[in-house]
């Protein structure tokens, strides 16, 4: 039975940061959404609301980690990076500042829709100079990001869950290392976040059917180990399969392919994520099925691959632990 965590990151951010002064907490309005409500009341002295001011918020963090501050920005992936872009680039990612900007609501893990699901932000921030990119895949590595993120000197964008989330792994996310989870010799499974799960729920199935998965988990995207990823692309038989809860355009499948093109890495690839679409609102599994981004759609790349078909359907699935990710005291959801 796996074990469901509630509102890690609340518990992770107040570790790390109270009685260290040098650590701001920055809100863009969304105080309770982001689980940093109770850091606020614990701690008033550390904590700054910037309001529904994006662009503003942006460039008064760059000036905060100017005069030796490490600020903590939180709000949605959303308004954390399309709305003040310019801000970004000019007070954060050009002069290297130490900020720590923690965007929430990944991909679509939202059912608010296209203004707030961050479907492009990998592609945005991989190509952004001097920027370290994080995603977090379950509730120990939520507990582990606000000391990772910390860990950079310069400025590091984070893909955050938050919610009821489940503990996957045993041991913390570590900056730029990727966890192996299993070493199967067939198709290579490369994920990140929300989607690795799914994975899991496809390979006890899939190991039934006579197939030998390798699977990596990446929690660091930039920047990125690409002699490790050919070695383990080296040594599976029929190919490679990404699997992103992001476009399919620059994310962690253009990341795979762009590291094979380099080395001349001759396999095949199929990449799983939104193709060249928004999203519409709706919950977690079914928009992961509808798009494309859940399990059964990577037990038919897999198919696609190796020319064969296993017959595994939903009820051959492990099933899913869905984190409920809303607030409880916003009618919106939000």
């Amino acid at each position: 039975m796996v074990e469901m965590v509630n509102r890690p990151y609340a518990g992770a951010f107040e570790a790390h940061a109270a009685g260290n002064p040098e650590i701001l907490c920055l809100s863009g309005d969304l105080t309770s959404s982001c689980e940093i409500d109770g850091f606020r009341d614990r701690h008033p002295e550390q904590f700054l609301s910037l309001g529904m001011a994006e662009q503003n918020m942006m460039s008064f963090a760059g000036g905060l980690a100017l005069a030796g501050f490490r600020p903590f920005i939180h709000t949605f992936g959303v308004f954390m990076y399309r709305r003040p872009y310019d801000q970004l680039m000019a007070s954060v990612a050009y002069p290297r500042r130490r900020v720590r900007l923690m965007g929430f609501l990944p991909g679509i893990t939202t059912p608010g829709g296209m203004t707030h699901q961050a479907i492009e932000d990998i592609a945005v921030m991989r190509s952004i100079p001097n920027m370290t990119i994080l995603e977090t895949g379950d509730a120990t590595e939520v507990e582990g990001i606000c000391a990772a993120a910390d860990s950079i000197d310069g400025p590091v964008w984070c893909r955050v869950l938050r919610g009821s989330v489940p503990r996957l792994f045993s041991t913390p996310l570590k900056v730029g290392q990727m966890r192996v989870l299993s070493e199967g010799s067939d198709i290579l499974v490369v994920t990140a976040g929300i989607t690795t799960e799914e994975a899991l729920r496809a390979r006890a199935a899939l190991a039934r059917a006579g197939v030998s998965i390798r699977h990596l988990h990446l929690s660091t995207i930039k920047p990125f180990d690409a002699a490790q990823l050919l070695d383990h692309i080296g040594s599976v038989r029929h190919g490679v399969i990404t699997l992103e809860n992001h476009v399919t355009e620059g994310g962690i499948g253009s990341l795979v392919a762009e590291t094979m093109a380099d080395a001349g890495a001759g396999r095949r690839l199929i990449r799983l994520g939104l193709r060249d679409t928004y999203a519409h609102g709706g919950s977690r599994p079914y928009l992961m099925r509808y798009y494309g981004l859940d399990a059964l759609a990577l037990v038919g790349a897999i198919e696609t691959l190796m020319g064969r078909s296993f017959g595994i359907g939903e009820a051959d699935l492990d099933g899913a632990r869905v984190e409920d990710v809303h607030s409880l005291v916003k009618a919106e959801a939000l």
